[in-house]
């Protein structure tokens, strides 16, 4: 049996291939290594793993997750899951990568990340050939979850909302200025808590306010990330992600705006990431 996992900074998605090549799914927290330790990674999966699964019986695990980038990131996942799952051969790498494998299969192209943080690269169908760095939520992470909750948060803050939005946000969430700091400065996985905020925008779409903030949002993903590849616009724009999906037709508009052609928008890599893997197995 093998594991494929699609680890997200909020959530992974597990799926589980048996020797029939049937598949089943689960989901655990998401295990972004800047945030979480090997020890924290094993005692996670203990806790969370089905009660069916029998970790000494998977034989492969392929883990691709947000932020396992450098060695020491790669080596805190791939200790975790060699702890776990002790009888496996472990492969641990970048969410970027399932993505192009997911979006493109071994066909060269671009492939984008919108999920909690941003992400993208140009894939020449075997590894990620070039990459612009989304400097993370604190920096950049333009068209992201998070950046879509910052721009909420800070309007909500400053008293910049339409009257009945900010009204709707309060009823919501019910959060004041204090305890909002205090999330973000005190508490674990800010950047998890200020994307949580892009679902008010979805919820709240049909408002000129909210239509405009995503535009907004992905507009500057344009400007600031994509167009910084060279010819980008020989590439077809393709993107997996909840807030992509979500918010597909403005993303689409964006892109055709800012001179690609759009290719796949899909909301998760999973089903695709296993397809890749099990053709690569035959």
């Amino acid at each position: 049996m093998i594991l494929i996992a699609d680890g997200g900074s909020t959530k992974t998605t597990w799926c589980l291939v048996d020797g029939d090549g049937a598949r089943s799914f689960f989901h655990t927290e998401g295990y972004n290594p800047e945030f979480i330790s090997t020890a924290g990674i094993v005692a996670s999966l203990r806790q969370n793993l089905p009660a069916t699964l029998v970790p000494a019986a998977i034989a492969e695990v392929n883990y691709y997750g947000a932020s396992v980038v450098s060695p020491l990131q790669v080596a805190t996942v791939a200790e975790a899951m060699r702890t776990v799952f002790s009888q496996a051969q472990v492969f641990v790498g970048h969410d970027l990568l399932a993505a192009a494998r997911a979006l493109l299969g071994r066909q060269p192209g671009f492939a984008a990340i919108l999920g909690t943080g941003t992400n993208s690269c140009v894939y020449d169908g075997e590894r990620i050939a070039h990459n612009v760095d989304s400097l993370g939520y604190f920096l950049g992470d333009e068209g992201s979850g998070a950046f879509l909750g910052k721009a909420l948060l800070s309007d909500y803050l400053r008293g910049q909302m339409p009257p009945e939005l900010e009204a709707s946000f309060h009823r919501t969430y019910g959060l004041e200025r204090d305890a909002i700091f205090d999330r973000l400065y005190n508490q674990p996985f800010p950047n998890r808590f200020i994307a949580s905020f892009a679902k008010f925008a979805a919820d709240h779409y049909q408002a000129s306010y909210c239509q405009q903030l995503v535009a907004e949002s992905f507009d500057a993903f344009f400007r600031k990330i994509i167009s910084k590849y060279p010819a980008y616009q020989t590439h077809t724009f393709n993107c997996v992600g909840s807030v992509g999906y979500h918010f597909r037709d403005a993303l689409a508009q964006a892109a055709t705006a800012h001179g690609m052609a759009v290719g796949k928008i899909i909301c998760a890599p999973i089903d695709d990431l296993v397809s890749y893997h099990l053709a690569a197995a035959r």
